[in-house]
């Protein structure tokens, strides 16, 4: 039987909140219910201050998003950040903005990837990637995503897919989790309003496929749920977290 993923929150739709108080969010947080976080950015803070009210506060640690320059240029300060939040995955957010365009940059990158997760790996840290939409443009006929992934060993590079972002690129969610299964340990929940506009919403009051995602990753080998909400607007953040936990916990997740 599969094991069931462990829910957290990403710290991203929290950044306004974490930046003016980031131990009263985690507080809140885990008051609210939740049994995990995701770290994006420590702010003015110090990961080891942040590290240890996450483990007072029981709150479990999802991977932390770094910058992939930075662990390039400054490796043992983000080896114990990435130590000090009490996770083993260190998590690219985002492509370099500078990297070689087209098809070959995208195969550049998956073995630049690859070396940086085997550095990672003899530190005892996994490395993942986080994807928005742009990857899931066609080159040499196939997705810059999967280009990349070809090119990268799976067994060093892992996917942190983003649902939202695979949908709104018009790709299939579910697709990709099955494509990927057995790489995909950290998953981004993110949902999608209907409309043009594409807007983000609460998890489970949108249009993606829920059940389906979440045999896909139970399926997979997903370990960490990290729920998302860019913006909240117009609902105030802890209203739309709260709507995602409670979708969550209708789901059985939590």
């Amino acid at each position: 039987m599969a094991k069931k993923p462990m829910v957290a929150m990403q710290m991203y739709t929290f950044r306004k909140e974490a930046a003016a108080d980031y131990p009263g969010t985690l507080k809140r947080l885990a008051q609210m219910g939740w049994p995990a976080v995701q770290v994006s950015g420590v702010h003015s803070y110090k990961a080891k201050d942040i590290g240890k009210v996450m483990k007072d506060l029981g709150l479990g640690s999802a991977g932390t998003h770094v910058n992939f320059r930075k662990l390039e240029t400054e490796f043992n300060a983000f080896v114990d950040l990435v130590k000090d939040l009490g996770t083993e995955w260190a998590i690219i957010p985002s492509r370099p903005d500078d990297w070689a365009p087209g098809a070959d940059g995208w195969r550049s990158f998956g073995r630049a990837m690859t070396e940086m997760g085997a550095k990672l790996k003899k530190v005892g840290l996994r490395l993942g990637y986080h994807n928005h939409a742009f990857e899931f443009q066609k080159l040499d006929g196939k997705p810059g995503y999967d280009l990349f992934f070809e090119s990268a060993d799976p067994g060093l590079v892992h996917n942190e897919l983003d649902t939202y972002w695979v949908q709104y690129a018009g790709c299939d969610p579910v697709a990709y989790l099955k494509k990927f299964a057995g790489h995909i340990q950290v998953t981004h929940f993110k949902d999608m309003g209907p409309g043009q506009e594409k807007p983000m919403v609460p998890i489970g009051t949108g249009i993606l496929d829920w059940p389906k995602i979440i045999e896909a990753c139970k399926a997979g080998g997903t370990e960490w749920i990290c729920c998302e909400q860019d913006e909240t607007a117009p609902l105030e953040t802890w209203e739309a977290a709260r709507q995602s936990l409670e979708s969550c916990k209708k789901w059985g997740l939590v």
